[in-house]
């Protein structure tokens, strides 16, 4: 058959359009093409077909693709299956016996173990029943009997003494850098009232935040909180302290300082204890009623608020800052669990900044202390070096936030204070010296006379 007969008018195929010249160039068409035309029009060529021939064709060609494709993984067992080819081991190891008793197999020794922990469980579950009915017993509110003998210790707690005692001793020091000849009967009443005062205010404290301490671990064993104590007797025991604290400091010391003490105490009970749950004011609220016992001190020595007095104070007012946001800063969960508005809470970088700022306004307030005519010039000299550690230490409390530098500057703190206090005593100007430069205040040039003469 001749490639003209061969040539037939278009057909239309599924999937497949081929065209048939009739013009004389069909001659020149390849013998190929011809046959490619027949086979279509025999077998019916598609699209899908010529996919099929496509993959036979690479297949074939690319043998080591094919030979390079990794077999399809096994099916994922679901866990129940897992779950149930355990429990079949678990049975035939159980079923297996250990040939000689002197030579325990470890599947043996591993299936007494499982056994015995099964029993430990279940006696621990038969033991939960009663711990968890104890423990409920336990979370109950029961009023807790008394003794008599327990009774100091917990007025002791109610009055926070290891606070109290630190009052009295920066009262102690504001009398002892006083440039007044030193009066015992005078310091011992001004010690005492101080320290009724402070046991008063204290108590007063507690009564009000029994349902804030009650969700702090720092304070959740107190004794109000605890209920060793009604809150009637906390109030008694407050009223019997700061009356006579008060009457002591007015009529035995002099009305300046028995103020002061009146004063303190309203400050600390009716303005930085609800500000300790408004506003973060209350830390500099509270570092007013701290720098508040020295210059008690110095009034009741000299019955006169001088610029010494003040700036005792303002030592107390500065060191409190770094004291206080250190402590307060690892305590911040049991602040926010409290409802307390700490800096270290609400403003962590703040609470940072404030501390660096009074740790170096220490060492300004050193050196003003010779130019008011209080101590020598030596003691800025000699108080640098623990000021400006106290300043390192803020510092890097400032940098790294962190509860490490945290505490090395709460303890550096509660060194520094009384170290400070003491250079501050050592270098403090003799009463001769200001006596021969006219400068002791009024009223005691004549008495430093009197105890000078026979």
């Amino acid at each position: 058959m001749s490639a003209a007969r061969s040539c037939r008018p278009p057909r239309a195929l599924a999937g497949l359009f081929v065209w048939h010249p009739r013009n004389t160039g069909a001659r020149q068409i390849p013998c190929q093409f011809v046959h490619l035309h027949h086979v279509a029009s025999n077998r019916l060529i598609t699209f899908q077909y010529f996919n099929f021939l496509k993959r036979m064709y690479v297949t074939q060609r690319n043998k080591d693709l094919s030979q390079r494709a990794k077999p399809k993984s096994d099916s994922v067992v679901s866990p129940f299956h897992e779950l149930q080819q355990l429990d079949q081991e678990k049975k035939v190891i159980n079923k297996i016996s250990s040939v000689s008793p002197v030579h325990q197999s470890w599947s043996e020794m591993s299936s007494r173990k499982e056994l015995r922990e099964i029993k430990s469980a279940a006696e621990t579950e038969d033991s939960v029943i009663p711990v968890e009915a104890e423990s409920k017993e336990d979370r109950q509110w029961k009023e807790m009997k008394l003794q008599l003998h327990d009774l100091p210790g917990v007025l002791a707690r109610l009055s926070k003494i290891k606070l109290t005692a630190l009052v009295v001793s920066t009262a102690s020091a504001g009398f002892a850098m006083a440039p007044v000849p030193f009066e015992l009967t005078c310091f011992l009443l001004a010690s005492l009232g101080t320290g009724l005062a402070s046991c008063a205010a204290n108590s007063i404290n507690q009564f009000f935040e029994v349902p804030f301490d009650s969700n702090m671990n720092r304070t959740k064993n107190r004794p109000l909180v605890r209920g060793q104590i009604s809150p009637l007797l906390a109030v008694c025991f407050a009223a019997s302290c700061g009356i006579p604290g008060i009457a002591l400091l007015t009529l035995g010391v002099n009305p300046l300082t028995g103020a002061l003490g009146a004063f303190n105490i309203f400050l600390y009970t009716c303005c930085y204890t609800p500000l300790k749950r408004m506003s973060i004011a209350n830390t500099w609220v509270g570092a007013v009623v701290g720098a508040i016992p020295p210059i008690m001190g110095w009034t009741a020595a000299t019955g006169s608020l001088d610029a010494g007095a003040l700036l005792l104070g303002g030592i107390l007012y500065s060191w409190q800052f770094p004291h206080f946001n250190a402590l307060s800063w690892g305590l911040r969960e049991d602040y926010s669990r409290g409802g307390y508005c700490m800096m270290s809470v609400t403003h962590p970088g703040l609470c940072r900044r404030v501390a660096l700022r009074h740790c170096l306004a220490l060492i300004g307030l050193s050196a003003v202390a010779p130019v008011l005519n209080i101590t020598t010039w030596t003691f800025p000299v000699i108080s640098l070096p623990i000021n400006l550690y106290i300043s390192y230490l803020g510092f890097r409390f400032y940098r790294d936030a962190d509860r490490s530098s945290s505490r090395k500057l709460f303890f550096c703190s509660l060194w520094h204070l009384p170290m400070l206090l003491l250079v501050m005593f050592t270098c403090k100007k003799s009463v001769m010296e200001k006596e021969d430069k006219g400068d002791l205040p009024g009223g005691t040039h004549e008495m430093a006379m009197e105890i000078r003469l026979p």
